[in-house]
């Protein structure tokens, strides 16, 4: 009775969030009850736009402090929720500086890990306990955390990197983090993924990535929209990142930039797919396998319609589709049910992203054979502006090259 009492609940709750999360991305049709609930929405924004620029000027006003943690910080970020391509940007830049001889360390606040429950944290804070140590996903040997323990992010980033002796560190204290990884690890140069609003820590290179097919959204910020800082934050920006481009012009977007942030140094990138490949790495596949066969494909992701598009761009032909919200920790009920739906639909075999892999048991056997879709960062334009970034990172390497 408890266990249907729960599910009940936990699927309404589901079905309200998704419907918030298509008013914000204004995917709703503007009926007469989501126009009320937008206008609700907007004066939350009202209120958050106040906390979000009172917070900066505190920071800017040095009423609160940075620490300086004595190396190279560099930060991976946006102004805006979902996925702008923050992991793969941060995957390419520790793989180009570990090339070019830097010791790097990824520091992640680990999104929807593990962490220690709440009721622990006050029972610490009543005994005037010392704070858990951050959790190492990888120390640039081995994997020791599972992504439920470390994040999608981190644990991806950890398994990706683990070759070129990347160390990857998950807390919500970056600062605390920065100098675990510098004392313990050795590192000179620290990557922080997801860390344009993260004020605590001093950065010296802010790289800013914006959405190509979708920069700002309505232009509210959350919870109306999807801004998380207001768009003058890009003046903060060392290098923008213009993200999931097709190689077409934006010209709006280009416009708007070159006018309102002339200096600002703009690198165009785009997400390409590259190869398909089992949950355990033993199997891979050429894009090229998908051309003519029945796919189902299921997901929980932010931008769900960019990873379908990359399956038909390669003549996939989708019979089955899925959808689950963002970070999703499938239970064995949601994978089974997918796999009967994708087995009901003639499907051949189940495509799913690589961040969605990650939540997936490698050793489990499934109906139809499951295979996940690799995607890399491609510089598409101002590949010289990117060598100098790194070059720059790397005080003063000027023969490094966009690998």
């Amino acid at each position: 009775m408890f266990s249907r009492f729960f599910k009940t609940l936990k699927a309404r709750v589901d079905s309200f969030v998704s419907f918030t999360v298509n008013v914000i991305y204004d995917r709703a049709e503007m009926t007469r009850w989501v126009r009320v609930y937008a206008a609700f929405l907007k004066g939350l924004s009202l209120v958050f736009g106040l906390a979000v620029r009172g917070r900066h000027y505190l920071y800017n006003s040095r009423w609160l402090h940075d620490a300086n943690l004595g190396c190279k910080v560099v930060v991976v970020g946006n102004i805006t929720v979902g996925g702008t391509g923050k992991t793969p940007v941060t995957e390419k830049m520790a793989r180009v500086l570990s090339e070019r001889g830097r010791k790097v360390a990824i520091l992640s606040r680990g999104y929807k890990s593990r962490s220690e429950p709440l009721a622990g944290r006050f029972w610490r804070w009543l005994t005037q306990r010392a704070a858990p140590p951050p959790r190492v996903v990888s120390d640039g040997k081995s994997l020791l955390l599972n992504s439920d323990e470390a994040g999608d992010e981190p644990y991806m980033l950890a398994r990706n990197l683990l070759a070129l002796g990347v160390v990857v560190i998950v807390h919500r204290n970056r600062v605390h983090s920065g100098k675990f990884a510098i004392q313990k690890f050795g590192v000179d140069t620290i990557l922080l993924d997801d860390g344009f609003q993260y004020l605590p820590l001093k950065s010296h290179i802010n790289l800013v990535l914006v959405d190509k097919t979708n920069p700002f959204g309505n232009g509210c910020l959350l919870p109306r929209g999807i801004l998380r800082d207001p768009v003058s934050r890009l003046r903060e920006g060392d290098y923008i990142f213009l993200t999931k481009s097709d190689g077409n012009p934006n010209a709006a977007l280009m416009e708007m930039l070159r006018t309102h942030y002339p200096e600002k140094a703009l690198i165009e990138c785009a997400h390409q797919p590259r190869l398909l490949s089992s949950l355990d790495g033993l199997a891979m596949f050429p894009l090229d396998y998908l051309k003519g066969r029945r796919v189902a494909t299921f997901c929980g992701i932010a931008t769900p319609e960019r990873f379908e598009a990359f399956v038909l761009r390669y003549k996939g032909r989708i019979l089955y589709n899925k959808r689950f919200l963002d970070h999703h920790r499938f239970s064995e009920e949601d994978l089974v049910d997918v796999f009967d739906e994708a087995a009901a639909s003639d499907a051949e075999l189940v495509v799913t992203t690589e961040k969605d892999a990650v939540r997936i048991d490698p050793a489990r056997k499934w109906r139809l054979p499951l295979y996940y879709l690799r995607l890399e960062i491609e510089i598409l334009g101002g590949k010289e502006i990117f060598n100098r970034a790194v070059a720059r990172i790397c005080d003063g390497q000027a023969r490094a090259q966009v690998a």
